[in-house]
């Protein structure tokens, strides 16, 4: 069985509370990009195994999370052994989700795989054990999120009118780091309302609170949502708790994608045009 496990952007995040289990309740909406990994799982007679290219991981096999997908499922539905050949091309570190995906994607390829018949909402429970953002890729569609990440709302949200644009330099960013010298808040307007508004008045209003935190410890970060306001963009953003930034270009003559891989030759640079 072959997949395609995709990457998410993250459209405004509020970190809104500090929890009692020393986690965050945030607001953020999750957009799906057609950028992604690839996945390819099929029974095996023989022992486990896990073949990968592509970018390098940057964990042991048993930390990876299709592998600790895979280990759960098989304790907890007695699952037989696979074969997991894998082709990483979603940076990590970059707030795009990437091992969130892998992880889904596995889980929905173990149920049609060994015929478990579990529901979405039953994948969803499963999938929270492995990680915040991995319930939204068993959804796979716009969604406003909530509490850690794993509260989900569909919504209707169209982007398929612009470009969008990912740039993320050769650096990567910690989670814990890019919480430092957050405090968290209600927004004064929700993230709901916000983004009923056109996509050109999205700027300065739709905000990532990590940006505070992440532009100081890393400028080259800050520097590029400039760059791509000044290559035309109508709308640019840290994702997640970074390193990746993403922008909103109109589709029409004034895009020059050219000018904007020529510009950040130095970076992975992904563009998306429908």
């Amino acid at each position: 069985m072959l997949l395609y496990p995709n990457a998410k952007i993250n459209i405004g995040l509020n970190v809104v509370a500090k929890r009692d289990d020393g986690y965050h309740d945030i607001e953020t909406i999750f957009y799906p990009l057609q950028l992604s990994d690839k996945l390819s799982i099929e029974k095996s007679i023989e022992s486990f195994s896990f073949y990968q290219n592509g970018i390098t991981l940057d964990c042991d096999l048993e930390s990876n999370l299709i592998v600790k997908t895979y280990r759960l499922f098989q304790k907890k539905y007695d699952i037989g052994n696979v074969k997991i050949q894998f082709f990483k091309q979603i940076p990590f570190g970059a707030g795009l989700g990437g091992g969130s995906s892998d992880a889904a994607h596995t889980a929905i390829a173990l149920n049609e795989l060994f015929h478990l018949q579990l529901s979405k909402e039953q994948l969803i429970e499963d999938v929270k054990l492995i990680g915040a953002d991995c319930p939204f890729f068993i959804l796979n569609q716009p969604c406003l999120a909530t509490g850690i990440g794993d509260q989900l709302k569909p919504i209707s949200l169209v982007l398929s009118n612009l470009k969008i644009v990912l740039v993320k330099p050769d650096v990567s960013v910690n989670t814990k780091t890019a919480y430092k010298g957050i405090c968290p808040k209600m927004p004064d307007t929700s993230l709901s309302r916000l983004i009923s508004l056109p996509v050109e008045q999205w700027k300065d209003k739709v905000i990532n609170d990590f940006e505070s935190t992440v532009f100081t410890a890393f400028p080259k970060i800050a520097e590029i949502k400039n760059e791509l306001y000044d290559l035309g963009a109508i709308y640019a953003s840290m994702s997640g708790s970074g390193a990746s930034v993403y922008a909103l270009f109109k589709n029409d003559k004034t895009f020059d994608e050219s000018a904007i891989k020529n510009k950040f030759i130095d970076s992975f640079v992904y563009v998306q045009t429908c």
